[in-house]
């Protein structure tokens, strides 16, 4: 998963009331969503275990999310697909306030946006609400690999993987001297690195915890390991995912904030993660504990 492309910016955690100036509610779509009777959501596509297609139907975390937010307003979910675009300022303007220039219809809700203040405060059209997950890099090994917390720089000479052109891609090519730069095996996303481990492609990858986690998940019968310690010199320390809504759907962002908050105190949210093998860490933003 691209960390620019997908909505997954590091940085320090944005606390409640800290993404910018209050704006006056400019409608009230939340009761338009409930009128119509439809919650449309937009997922990024390809973005497993988070929300991916199968057999026509949306499957993930994000996908089960979304139905389990419409289902608490009384609604049907609209589960759109849309591709990942340049930068998430570019996903914002065409899932939620503008619409895609091939004719993609704004969604009411976009799930997997970024929860950052520093971020936040760069867009005016959109609101950030309701941080539902804390995430971070971490790496995957293979059984011949003893040690899956030695420095990622001893596995010279080895085949490791990443997505291409995202943050774990960059930190493999670059850190450490760039000694692994010539041993670095590219793949279309995190999740498929790790996949790779464990099909014995690679030696060792460098993907998202969740995205680890669950690949493990999906295949208990090919051995691997996931690394326990932190990776030295990564550039992030983790970040929160939330949702965005728009600047003027304040009423519904409130009403998906009090649902989500309600999830993650009941363990809903812990056990929805659990259905994809994926251990469910609170936002920093909400220090919240099941």
């Amino acid at each position: 998963m691209d960390f620019a492309r997908r909505g997954v910016l590091a940085g320090a955690a944005a606390a409640f009331g800290l993404l910018g100036p209050a704006r006056p509610l400019i409608a009230a779509p939340l009761d338009k969503v409930r009128e119509l009777g439809v919650l449309r959501v937009g997922l990024y596509n390809d973005n497993r275990p988070w929300s991916w297609e199968e057999g026509g139907r949306a499957r993930g975390i994000d996908a089960d999310l979304a139905r389990a937010i419409a289902e608490a307003l009384g609604v049907k979910a609209d589960l759109a697909f849309f591709t990942a675009d340049e930068d998430v300022s570019d996903d914002l303007r065409n899932v939620i306030w503008r619409g895609g220039l091939l004719g993609f219809r704004p969604c009411d809700l976009m799930m997997h946006a970024p929860f950052d203040m520093r971020f936040a405060a760069k867009e005016e059209r959109v609101v950030f609400v309701a941080p539902y997950a804390r995430e971070e890099f971490t790496a995957i090994c293979s059984t011949q690999t003893k040690d899956c917390d030695m420095p990622p720089q001893r596995f010279v000479g080895k085949k490791v993987g990443a997505e291409l052109d995202s943050i774990p891609d960059f930190y493999l090519m670059g850190s450490f001297g760039g000694i692994l730069k010539s041993d670095v095996v590219h793949f279309p996303t995190g999740y498929e690195a790790a996949a790779a481990v464990q099909d014995g492609a690679v030696e060792m990858a460098v993907a998202s915890r969740a995205e680890i986690e669950a690949a493990l998940f999906d295949r208990p019968d090919l051995a691997a390991r996931q690394r326990k310690s932190p990776l030295p010199m990564m550039m992030s320390d983790g970040w929160d995912i939330g949702m965005a809504v728009r600047d003027d759907s304040r009423s519904l962002g409130n009403a998906v904030e009090d649902i989500v908050a309600a999830m993650a105190e009941d363990g809903r949210l812990a056990a929805l993660f659990a259905r994809y093998g994926v251990t469910w860490q609170p936002a920093a933003a909400t220090q919240v504990t099941a």
